[in-house]
């Protein structure tokens, strides 16, 4: 063919060219890892952030009624989400509608019911025993996940068992028996639990910041009746310094920032392997009521957190 014999040669690459040299997948070969980073880097936080939050309940036990300190938080976190979020949640609304269910059951769970049962189990149960049992929340996330299909991997379910067994000798080695305070942590671990398998499920194309505040919304307005009833039999609290700080803590840091941050964790990474990192709460927890509320931590616990970690390392890194 005469216009493929004269053809330039500008127009053709020699398959020697340097061009042709570079990974065929190009970047995509390594884009995987970094929204897998960014999603551990974002559960980290959310944990570190909510281990706060349980010293804070617990040094709040006697000051602020339970169902209080929850309304206060939410009344705060919401406000502080509102900029962000009102505007894209009212754009949002016909598909908010299509799926209230789902929202008032993701608010009903994640806002109204777990910090409630959190600030409630504060009144008698130790911060460092509330961080440890609410480490069984990872383990229903995995139930959940499986039961939906998911592959966890045999690296990922080892990650699952060490740490859940640091944690089983961490709350069985200091020989203390179980309380009212225990049960409502195990009640709260379940809604957490429950709640981040939920996620999993978050409707295409509803806004992160616009799916917070509805739910921060939706969850305060089903915490009302009990705030009425919390005001009527056991009256307000001091508004003093004491107070104040913790429930703006709770209300900017372990609300508004951590729920963000645990919501994007899930949808980068997924339940499962966001839990695994969820297993340094115990650790972070005893470390912060050891500091702040001088709770003992001893060589044992030491020891039981660092198989906690192994675990977090193990499975947090796991592929599949």
């Amino acid at each position: 063919m005469a216009t493929a014999a004269h053809r330039n040669p500008a127009q053709s690459v020699s398959p020697r060219d340097p061009r042709d040299r570079r990974d065929p997948r190009g970047t995509a070969a390594t884009r995987p890892t970094a929204p897998v980073a960014l999603g551990l880097a974002l559960a980290v936080l959310a944990t570190l952030v909510w281990s706060g939050s349980f010293v804070t309940s617990r040094a709040l036990g006697d000051s602020v009624p339970p169902v209080q300190h929850a309304f206060w938080r939410w009344v705060v976190a919401l406000a502080v989400v509102a900029p962000f979020g009102a505007r894209r949640a009212w754009r949002q609304r016909a598909l908010i509608r299509r799926h209230l269910g789902f929202v008032v059951l993701a608010s009903l769970l994640g806002v109204t019911v777990y910090n409630t049962l959190v600030n409630q189990a504060g009144v008698t149960t130790p911060a460092a025993n509330m961080g440890m049992i609410m480490a069984a929340s990872p383990v229903l996330m995995a139930v959940y996940e499986r039961a939906g299909g998911v592959r966890l991997g045999a690296r990922r379910v080892a990650g699952l068992v060490i740490a859940c067994a640091g944690v089983l000798l961490l709350v069985g080695g200091d020989g203390a028996s179980f309380s009212a305070g225990d049960l409502w942590m195990i009640a709260a671990a379940c809604c957490f639990g429950s709640y981040s398998a939920l996620l999993r499920r978050r409707p295409e194309g509803l806004d992160g910041a616009g799916f917070l505040f509805t739910t921060f919304l939706f969850g305060t307005v089903l915490l009302l009746p009990a705030q009425g009833v919390s005001l009527a039999v056991q009256g307000g609290f001091d508004p003093t310094p004491d107070t104040v700080w913790p429930l703006l803590y709770v209300g900017v840091a372990s609300s508004a920032v951590a729920f963000f941050a645990w919501n994007k964790a899930i949808s980068l990474i997924g339940p499962t392997r966001a839990g695994v990192v969820y297993y340094l709460q115990p650790v972070c927890v005893a470390l912060l009521s050891w500091a702040l509320l001088a709770e003992p931590t001893g060589w044992a616990q030491a020891g039981c957190m660092a198989l906690i970690l192994g675990g977090v390392v193990l499975g947090a890194g796991a592929r599949r």
